[in-house]
């Protein structure tokens, strides 16, 4: 993995430059939409922002915040606070999405302003005719920066992100027919956020592939081609492959960057398995959402825990352990908790017989006090997660996950199945999904009607059983690409592979037993980095076509979203 492509460090970079500009220096006010409120909390820390000279962070499109904007004709939202003074003094600078609604946000604004200087800064390529629309509107020629900064997505990682796009699953069954205009708005949004990667990472591909199954995959392979063919602006300088890169598998010069487009259609398993390490599990569990985790609800969370930050750019105990399965997790809190309390006897009260000691302390005390609250958030998540363990017996339910990802044994499988649906222990959730699993694995050879009789006698609602016949529909073995179950990426029954990852599960016994199963993503990722992807299974739009290059990087997009394992 190369350190140059770290998204969190390219929109901290690009955020900092809009607040830290020399153009907008004086107090200020930043003006967010929706989306860029949530990139600006997940990489930017308030204690930063506040020390760059900004007054107030706000959104553009509040009516509490902006009173020219239409509200139903409510009074007193008429005053005008360039006139009195209140705002007339600051500097405005915008971070915003460059959509219809929010260009028309920013001309009411511009048609009333309230401010003295407004700076305008887009995640996105901003069309010709938005731009002229700001322009004429500008009567009082108060803009005096309009610039484009691509962080139009949200980094949750340095090697991850996210677009925060809800229905994308409908998005991708529809391309390619007749309802793709249904979605054509979602998937414009993910096109756009493709751009906004390769530009803000500055990245041309020398290669751009996508998986052949997917119609979506392969229109947005073309449409993402044909628009840096046709914009100068994706040129960046390419770096010399032969130079750069070293050698790959072979012999092979390694350089250049590929994308691959791939789509969730061709591994419908591994977002219905249960996960068991720390990130995952609060994800799944809990909810992770731009890096907040709420626990009101939850017994024994104390009130200033009920909603609490889990960022890996800011907790170093999550960022060294996200990865950690449960029962490390559990080692590393005691460690932590150890070392707290450790250091907190060292800081005792009691200790404290001369000035320099009692100066030292408070020294000390901020970051006690911090310390404090990461020991308590931590053992309070691992605590609530210890307890829906245990509560939804989500270890006996996630070995017979794993089993039915990874063994083909039906007879078994479907005893184990009927006992599971009939267990008043195992909750209606924990039923669908190993049913799920049951008509993915077995998909021509079960008997689906005794399959979902059962999971109605379990207590499964009728529209929860439908989703067994949507999920063969959508991802299916008439849908879906080779690679799922022990085929290999050419279709192929790939049987060393089944006997090797057999071998070592019963080699390295129970402690692996919940953690047997690979996403297909792997598979590919470990093909491209050999050389070895077929172009059967996943085409070129634009590259050589053949094997004797291996790229240094590559960025991989999956239309209908991933997830964490």
């Amino acid at each position: 993995k190369s350190t140059m492509l770290d998204a969190i460090k390219t929109c901290r970079g690009y955020i900092d430059r809009i607040i830290s500009s020399e153009k907008s220096r004086g107090m200020k006010v930043l003006l967010l939409d929706a989306f860029t409120t949530q990139i600006a909390a997940c990489t930017i820390s308030q204690s930063t922002i506040l020390s760059k000279e900004v007054y107030l962070v706000s959104r553009l499109d509040s009516n509490a915040d902006n009173p020219h904007l239409d509200d139903g004709g409510l009074p007193g939202n008429n005053n005008n606070n360039m006139k009195d003074g209140k705002t007339g003094h600051l500097k405005a600078v915008c971070f915003l999405r460059p959509t219809e609604i929010n260009i028309g946000l920013l001309v009411k604004e511009l048609t009333r302003p309230r401010f003295a200087e407004y700076h305008i800064y887009f995640s996105g390529i901003l069309t010709s005719n938005f731009l002229r629309l700001l322009a004429d509107n500008d009567s009082h020629e108060l803009v005096k920066t309009v610039q484009e900064f691509y962080a139009d997505y949200l980094p949750i990682h340095d090697d991850l992100i996210t677009l925060n796009c809800r229905n994308t699953v409908a998005m991708t069954v529809s391309a390619g027919t007749s309802w793709a205009r249904d979605h054509a708005h979602l998937y414009e949004r993910n096109r756009q956020g493709v751009e906004a990667i390769l530009l803000s990472l500055k990245r041309q591909p020398t290669a751009i592939r996508y998986q052949g199954s997917s119609a979506l995959a392969q229109q947005m392979a073309r449409d993402i081609h044909e628009r840096i063919v046709s914009d100068q602006i994706f040129h960046f300088r390419r770096t010399n492959t032969h130079t750069t890169g070293g050698s790959g598998p072979g012999g092979r010069p390694r350089g250049g960057c590929h994308l691959v487009i791939v789509d969730r259609v061709d591994d419908p398993v591994t977002p219905l398995l249960s996960q068991w390490t720390y990130q995952a599990m609060v994800h799944e569990l809990l909810g992770l959402n731009n890096n907040r985790v709420v626990l009101k609800g939850a017994p024994n969370v104390a009130k200033e825990l009920e909603e609490v930050v889990l960022s890996s750019t800011e907790d170093d105990f999550f960022r060294a352990n996200r990865l950690s399965n449960f029962g490390e997790l559990g080692e590393a809190i005691q460690t932590l908790l150890k070392d707290y309390q450790a250091q907190t006897q060292r800081s005792n009260s009691s200790n404290l017989n001369t000035i320099e000691d009692m100066q030292n302390f408070m020294e000390k005390f901020p970051e006690l006090r911090s310390q404090s609250h990461n020991v308590s958030k931590h053992v309070a998540i691992m605590g609530e997660l210890a307890r829906l363990v245990d509560v939804c017996h989500l270890m006996d339910v996630s070995q017979f996950e794993q089993e039915l990802a990874c063994a083909d044994d039906q007879s078994i499988h479907t005893r184990e199945l009927m006992d599971k649906l009939g267990s008043m222990h195992i909750k209606i959730p924990d039923k669908l999904r190993l049913g799920l699993l049951y008509a993915l694995r077995y998909e021509h050879s079960a008997n689906m009607h005794r399959a979902k009789s059962e999971m109605r006698k379990g207590g499964v609602p009728d529209e929860m059983i439908d989703l067994m016949d949507t999920i063969l529909k959508y991802a299916g073995s008439r849908s879906r690409g080779p690679g799922l179950y022990g085929t290999g990426l050419d279709g192929k029954s790939n049987i060393m592979s089944k006997m090797t990852k057999s071998f070592m599960t019963s080699v390295q016994g129970v402690s692996n037993v919940y953690a047997q199963h690979n996403p297909l993503l792997v598979d590919t990722l470990e093909a491209i980095a050999k050389g070895k992807l077929k172009q059967e299974s996943h085409p070129f739009i634009v590259g050589k076509g053949g094997f004797d290059e291996i790229p240094s990087e590559v960025i991989v997009f999956m239309a209908g979203g991933g997830t964490y394992e």
